[in-house]
């Protein structure tokens, strides 16, 4: 039986991690979460008995800490931070708070004896890109943002408690994950929601800025596989589609597949946060994967399916 500790677990990502591995009657997962921007709805079902939710705040020694200790566990997928790029563009202090609740799941690791510790970084530590694929060795780590910072370093925390106290890690960095829990407030989720809706699909600056769009199944199965087999050891691994699409192509494949009557209207571009592209290289998150990606229309209609948008 292994034991696992996802924080961050009622998050769009995290929830969808812990469906997946409390499919696996030999694990055992722990989810915490402040529920800040978590929902209980997204926990997994009450058929699967091998799971529990505590509701915590990471960032609390205190009440982590009596978790770690209570339950001893073998494995901890962190994935607890604030997300979201107005959210986190407009509570700077409350991202840099994340630091601790780095430090605290580190150390809590290191003394409890977990065997490895699988973080979920993202793209934003790439900053505004000088090199394309965005490789995870040679791109240089120039972002200035809170989020990014906050990321960055703690990428910097797994490497150091690797050297320092023989901790093993995994870094994935995370490229515009998408899927049928994900929040109104990210772009696949809330451009979709106004077209089912025949309501106006507003986009920052002219569009041209592009994503790679990678679907949850995709992101969670090469993730999982990573910690079943043993892979990417104290190492980083973009995860994500390597297939560039604009914003407003973006809009405008979502208007069509609707078949909607929704505008797209312009605001003005924000002045800071949202980079001109995205393009990782994915050569590992493909080795991972072992199987073909979602292609991106497929994955919208998915969405449309299984999403929660009032139809």
């Amino acid at each position: 039986m292994a034991n696992i500790l996802i924080t961050g677990g009622a998050g769009f990502i995290g929830s969808c991690l812990a469906d997946k591995l409390v499919e696996d009657s030999d694990n055992f997962v722990l989810i915490v979460d402040n529920l800040l921007t978590g929902h209980m709805q997204k926990l997994p079902s009450a058929e699967y008995k091998n799971w529990r939710f505590i509701k915590c705040d990471v960032n609390d020694y205190a009440d982590i800490s009596s978790i770690f200790y209570a339950h001893h566990f073998d494995y901890v997928f962190h994935y607890a931070a604030l997300v979201g790029v107005k959210r986190t563009l407009d509570n700077p202090i409350l991202v840099l708070r994340d630091i601790k609740g780095i430090e605290n799941i580190l150390n809590l690791s290191k003394n409890t004896h977990v065997k490895r510790v699988f973080y979920s970084s993202s793209s934003e530590v790439y900053g505004e890109p000088v090199e394309f694929p965005q490789r995870e060795l040679t791109t240089p780590l120039n972002s200035r943002l809170p989020y990014a910072v906050v990321k960055n370093i703690a990428e910097a925390y797994m490497r150091s408690y690797k050297q320092e106290y023989n901790l093993d890690y995994t870094i994935f960095r995370f490229f515009n994950t998408y899927g049928p829990k994900q929040s109104r407030d990210f772009v696949m989720s809330k451009f979709i929601s106004a077209a089912l809706n025949n309501q106006d699909i507003t986009i920052y600056g002219n569009g041209s800025q592009t994503r790679t769009f990678c679907y949850i199944d995709d992101n969670i199965d090469a993730t999982v596989n990573a910690f079943k087999n043993n892979l990417c050891v104290n190492d980083v691994a973009n995860i994500g589609s390597n297939i560039e699409t604009s914003v407003l192509d973006l809009a405008k494949i979502i208007v069509e597949i609707v078949g909607s009557s929704s505008k797209i209207v312009h605001l003005p571009p924000l002045q800071e946060g949202d980079m001109t592209r995205r393009n990782p290289d994915n050569t590992k998150m493909k080795e991972l994967l072992n199987r073909e990606m979602t292609v991106l229309k497929d994955g919208i209609w998915k969405v449309i399916q299984n999403g929660n948008f009032g139809h």
